[in-house]
């Protein structure tokens, strides 16, 4: 089978060997698979490794093969592959065997994947096999950072600072639908636009004054994923006694901290990373009782995965980017 490898330093399409379902597993056949800023970075952490490793961590696709021991799923169902390993149950943290697909693992930019079935979950039905392939990472991680981190509810305004990215799409229709007020920033207009026409209230400009912009409102969380560059910017406009979680650092990951300045303000600092099979079932249920639907910017071909990773890089999309596996979607 096709497969977006990273071996000997280098990404490369190359020819891997079928995989087989083992005791507990079924083989996938990916009709698509979702990009993530993680896959960028997969390269960089496992340097000039020999090993040939398929990269990815999202995908959609039909079960082909069953292992022995494998019940309640049938040949020809239609799965997403849940990439949040070894999470189960709802817990303040990850316990100590959480890892995500992709590394070590081989991951899901390949024609095929051999998977625990307790990784595998239905596909909404309401959602294509390209809106299904972006789902699970992007919008586990922004449904746990806004409802079981944030405790995001009705009348509440949420600021998410980085319009364009992926979980941020997520984010907009998640809080929207739960009757929140949503504000965002991009340093774009383009995508400014788009995020307004996707739900949002208000957008700024990432590079203008946050605090004249939001002076009339009153911020009781912040979601963030950028970092150093917008992290104490995003505390300034935070209501005292505001929540504020990150799940993410695209920018610098240490920032300097005005201690006293936090404490006299009472505010709340909570991290978040993905989340449990529990929350990501909640997630999908969610998305199939409103709606919504996963924001595409782009479809690539397998075969141009490697272009699909230099955009990846270049941050230029609104929403996510989709490799197709050649078949027919569905």
């Amino acid at each position: 089978m096709k497969a977006v490898i990273h071996v000997n330093g280098q990404l490369k399409i190359d020819e891997m060997e079928d995989p087989i379902a083992n005791n507990g597993e079924v083989v996938v056949a990916l009709y698509a698979a979702g990009m993530n800023r993680r896959d960028i970075k997969i390269p960089e952490r496992r340097g000039e490794a020999t090993e040939p490793l398929i990269l990815g961590s999202d995908g959609a696709g039909v079960i082909e093969s069953i292992g022995e021991g494998v019940e309640d799923w049938a040949i020809g169902d239609e799965v997403i592959i849940n990439p949040s390993l070894g999470w189960f149950e709802q817990s303040v943290a990850p316990p100590e065997e959480f890892d995500i697909l992709g590394m070590p693992d081989h991951g899901t930019f390949a024609e095929k994947i051999a998977i625990s079935a307790e990784q595998i979950e239905k596909k909404p039905a309401n959602l294509s096999m390209d809106e299904a392939s972006v789902l699970a990472l992007a919008a586990l991680t922004g449904y746990r950072a806004l409802f079981t981190q944030g405790g995001l509810k009705k009348g509440d305004t949420v600021f998410i600072p980085g319009a364009g990215g992926g979980v941020a799409t997520y984010m907009i229709q998640f809080a929207k639908n739960t009757g929140a007020r949503v504000i965002v920033s991009s340093r774009v207009e383009k995508k400014r636009q788009k995020a307004l026409e996707l739900g949002a209230d208000l957008a700024i400009d990432t590079n203008g004054d946050w605090k004249k912009a939001l002076a009339n409102e009153s911020v009781d969380l912040v979601i963030e994923s950028v970092g150093r560059a917008t992290f104490n910017r995003s505390l300034e406009i935070l209501k005292p006694g505001g929540r504020i979680v990150v799940f993410g650092a695209t920018t610098e990951d240490v920032i300097e901290l005005d201690l006293r300045k936090f404490f006299y303000g009472q505010y709340q600092l909570l991290g978040s990373t993905m989340g449990s099979r529990e929350e990501l079932r909640a997630m999908l249920k969610h998305v199939e009782e409103h709606g919504a639907k996963p924001v595409i910017d782009k479809v690539y071909s397998l075969e141009d995965g490697l272009e699909a990773f230099r955009d990846l890089e270049n941050s230029e999309q609104f929403g996510k980017l989709v490799l197709r596996m050649n078949k027919q979607e569905k």
